[in-house]
C-alpha cells in the first residue's frame, strides 16, 4: 500500500513555504520534503499536527493507493 500527499496544493492556499510550514509543526525542512516526495510515512501526531496547521484533514492530505 503506497500513498501520496496534497501537503504542497495545501501549503500553497496558505503562501507557505517547506520551511514555514518545518517550523509551524517543528520539525525540519527535510522532513516536510520527504513527506511531499511520498519518502517518509509521518507519525500519527505529525500527521495530525500538519492537517491542524493547513486547516483540513488527515483523509485530505494523505491519500492512500490500495495496491
Amino acid at each position: 500500500m503506497g500513498f501520496r500527499t496534497r501537503i504542497k496544493e495545501f501549503r500553497a492556499k496558505f503562501d507557505y513555504t517547506q520551511e514555514d510550514l518545518a517550523n509551524l509543526v517543528k520539525v525540519r525542512r527535510e522532513t516536510i520534503i520527504y513527506l511531499e516526495k511520498g519518502k517518509y510515512n509521518p507519525s500519527l501526531k505529525l500527521a495530525h499536527d500538519i492537517a491542524k496547521v493547513l486547516q483540513t484533514t488527515i483523509d485530505e492530505l494523505f491519500v492512500f493507493d490500495d495496491d
